[in-house]
């Protein structure tokens, strides 16, 4: 990451803190009187192949024992009503407001991956995570609706993990790595507005 890239993020998150920072204080305690403890989902996710940190959400699924793996179909029953809201307006992503200004992620950049998949494709991550991860990306913004499609008709476990790893990363993974090679403020921005379009329309 250059410093220019850094600098901007710290601005922008600090920017976007102070309106915001209301916005989540209503939607934690939403959860919390509507689904109770815990508010925040923390899940480990990878900086580099080896390097970890704990990316923040709201909590939007009921929790379970031995979860792992992504989302896919097999866990619909489990999204919260307040938690279907808020994935929607993507919403439950606020958190990583917090992730940005630690320095984990940027927001704009590969969405960070979990161990296991970093594990099962260690050249393919090498490669793609020479990017600080992001909020949002390249590969985000033009593949999360198949992505979605594609993991929401899963019924199993077994199921949504081999159409995530035969059907999602390698599509992911080059929008990715063509955004590692040509990536600029200017196009980050770029990205970013056209993500908050996108998510405007998902919206309406």
């Amino acid at each position: 990451m250059t410093p220019a890239k850094r600098v901007a993020d710290i601005a922008l998150a600090l920017l976007l803190l102070v309106p915001l920072a209301p916005v989540m204080c209503v939607i934690a305690l939403l959860i919390l009187l509507r689904d109770g403890r815990p508010v925040l989902y923390p899940s480990e996710r990878m900086r580099t192949p080896s390097d970890p940190f704990t990316l923040l959400k709201f909590r939007t699924m009921s929790s379970a024992e031995g979860d792992t793996g992504v989302s896919g179909g097999d866990k619909a029953t489990r999204i919260t009503p307040t938690g279907a809201r808020l994935r929607k307006a993507r919403l439950d992503e606020l958190p990583q407001l917090l992730n940005i200004l630690k320095g984990d992620m940027s927001f704009v950049g590969p969405r960070p991956p979990l161990r296991r998949y970093t594990e099962m494709f260690p050249e393919l991550y090498g490669e793609v995570l020479r990017a600080r991860p992001g909020v949002t990306g390249l590969a985000t913004l033009l593949l999360h609706h198949r992505e979605s499609r594609l993991l929401d008709e899963c019924r199993t476990a077994e199921e949504t993990e081999a159409v995530y790893t035969r059907r999602c990363i390698p599509p992911k993974a080059k929008l990715d790595l063509l955004y590692r090679d040509n990536r600029t403020l200017c196009w980050d921005m770029v990205i970013l507005l056209q993500t908050l379009r996108a998510v405007g329309k998902r919206r309406r």
